[in-house]
């Protein structure tokens, strides 16, 4: 007779067969969801009505099989497809896609996703967000840009916004010195007078000297004192080795005295001591002889000449309008000796560009080669002069230098917010180029690399196969910004969808194993793209026709069987 126990396995039937059209249709509805992941749901027989365990075989008989009736199907689950979907470019660098393994790490408040959709954009804090405003985790960077490991970190990328500046620590120049130049002998010489050919002397007729006060100097041209407190004397226009040097003031008070003068024009002419006389036996330097004559003395060597017209010496009242020109000057001789220089630039810790001048004199040459004064001068040495540093170096008789030790430099930058001083060296021999001194006119050398950068401004981004994020900056540097973190899961079908392509960590799926892209067998990222929908079109239809042709065949069932069951009831009539 007819058994009940169909309808509930049609009835089984119907059930599943819907919900597989449930998992069909929304497989076919996400064909363009960003990285999303199809899903197959997974169907097993119900445990059968065992009617007859079976026999084993016997002596006189065989065996018997099971005799079990099935009693429908039921749903084991579903499964997820994570192989990666086509990945498609986009052009904006904040579309990221994963080719392999693994999972972007994104947070809301406390809470911690992970996701393979890469359509990220930044938020109004430069965050870079998922469309829904999760926040992309990675790894961030120190002081210096390098990328701290281990510490997961919102990835911030401020275009527009961040600026950077570097100070310099290395200058490396490359040249030659001609080794055939004349050796240097003599220093400028330029005379300070009060008229076009006296010296300075006092109100009261003498002869001035170092201790006078300027206060006392007779002006002879208009009687009376040449300053009075409250004057300022200004430096401006005056050159050495035909570079301008920078102007200066001396406040003038009751108390200031010829030996300040001398000791002004010293430091702002950049004029200094070498340890011993010039070759001529005279010192460099400004000084007063005993006719009240202000005598100075210029280093040796070509680039070093002291010139000075009567009006780069200014007086200026305490209004700071101009009072006279109190100096009758005269140029009388330039330094000698085979000299060149060169001017670069170099940059503070904020940024602002330094003026650094070298320059190189041949001090003497005999069979083992050539030695060479250098003389360091910035116009931005705030409060101390221009002049840095001296020294000497050597070459060999192949013109090739016989130490290679760098040079330091301290310039003081106080005042203007930049760390102070600002120090780097001067290398004469790198891998971009060496100095020699060899026969060859002229001198010349210049410098071929030089590190820091001045004040930038992120202009652009991009992330790199490893998800390093590479800034690019308008003053031309690159920097490391960051690094997109991914995470690899022992099992990924465990984990739990949260909708809005987010996936939560599951019973099943293990811990999170955070990573760089491109290790622990994690994939790469790709920027400028996205992961497309891995759905299979034709697949879905396939399964569609399946699962329809199930669900009316399980239909058929209860159909037959309520028929056979109405024949029952007519011969019970």
């Amino acid at each position: 007779m007819a058994s009940t126990t169909a309808f509930y396995t049609g009835l089984s039937g119907l059930s599943v067969h819907a919900r597989r059209l449930d998992v069909i249709g929304n497989n076919i509805a996400n064909v363009n969801t960003t990285a999303y992941k199809q899903t197959r749901l997974e169907l097993q027989n119900a445990m059968p009505r065992t009617i007859n365990p079976g026999t084993e075989p016997r002596q006189a008989t065989g065996g018997t099989n099971p005799y079990q009736v099935g009693l429908g199907v039921s749903i084991s689950g579903t499964t997820r497809n994570f192989t990666t979907g086509s990945i498609t470019p986009t052009g904006d660098p904040r579309d990221l896609a994963i080719e392999g393994d693994g999972f972007f790490i994104v947070q809301r408040g406390d809470d911690t996703f992970y996701t393979r959709n890469g359509a990220f954009r930044q938020d109004a804090a430069d965050d870079l967000v998922t469309i829904n405003g999760e926040k992309v985790m990675g790894f961030g960077v120190d002081g210096d840009f390098n990328i701290v490991e281990g510490a997961l970190t919102e990835i911030n990328i401020p275009v527009g916004r961040l600026q950077i500046s570097e100070p310099t620590t290395l200058v490396n120049y490359a040249g030659n010195l001609n080794a055939g130049g004349l050796v240097a002998q003599s220093g400028s010489l330029t005379n300070l007078f009060a008229t076009g050919t006296t010296g300075l002397r006092t109100t009261g007729g003498a002869i001035a000297a170092g201790t006078t006060p300027l206060t006392s100097l007779a002006d002879p041209n208009l009687g009376g004192a040449l300053f009075v407190a409250g004057d300022t004397l200004r430096l401006e226009g005056a050159t050495r080795g035909g570079t301008r040097v920078p102007a200066a003031d001396l406040a003038i008070g009751a108390g200031t005295t010829v030996a300040d003068l001398l000791a002004f024009l010293n430091t702002n002419l950049g004029i200094h001591s070498t340890g011993a006389a010039n070759p001529d036996g005279a010192f460099p330097g400004a000084s007063i002889d005993a006719d009240g004559v202000i005598n100075i003395v210029g280093n040796t060597g070509e680039s070093s000449t002291i010139a000075l017209d009567s009006a780069d010496l200014k007086r200026l009242d305490s209004d700071g309008v101009l009072a006279g020109l109190p100096f009758a000057t005269a140029n009388q001789a330039p330094s000698t000796g085979e000299a060149d220089r060169t001017t670069t630039i170099v940059y503070d810790s904020l940024g602002n560009e330094v003026e650094v001048t070298v320059s190189f004199t041949l001090v003497s040459k005999n069979t083992n080669g050539t030695t060479w004064r250098y003389d360091i001068f910035s116009p931005d040495n705030e409060g101390a002069g221009p002049f840095l540093g001296t020294g000497e170096v050597s070459f060999d008789s192949l013109g090739e230098l016989t130490s290679n030790d760098p040079v330091s430099v301290s310039l003081s930058r106080a005042g203007t917010g930049a760390a102070s001083p600002l120090n780097f060296n001067l290398q004469l021999s790198s891998g971009n180029g060496r100095m020699t001194a060899l026969t060859d006119t002229p001198s010349q050398f210049a410098p071929v690399f030089r590190d820091g950068v001045p004040t930038g401004t992120l202009e652009q981004f991009g992330v790199d196969r490893d998800g390093t994020i590479i800034g690019a900056f308008d003053n031309g540097v690159t920097r490391t910004l960051g690094r997109v973190a991914v995470a690899r899961f022992i099992n990924n079908n465990g984990l739990v969808d949260e909708g809005n392509a987010l996936y939560r960590v599951g019973a099943n799926s293990g811990p999170a194993i955070v990573t760089a892209p491109g290790e622990q067998a994690a994939g790469f990222v790709t920027s400028g793209a996205l992961e497309l929908s891995n759905v299979d079109l034709g697949q879905e239809f396939i399964d569609l026709i399946l699962t329809s042709t199930g669900y009316s065949a399980s239909s058929r069932v209860i159909q037959t069987t309520d028929e056979l069951m109405q024949q029952l009831l007519v011969i019970g009539r």
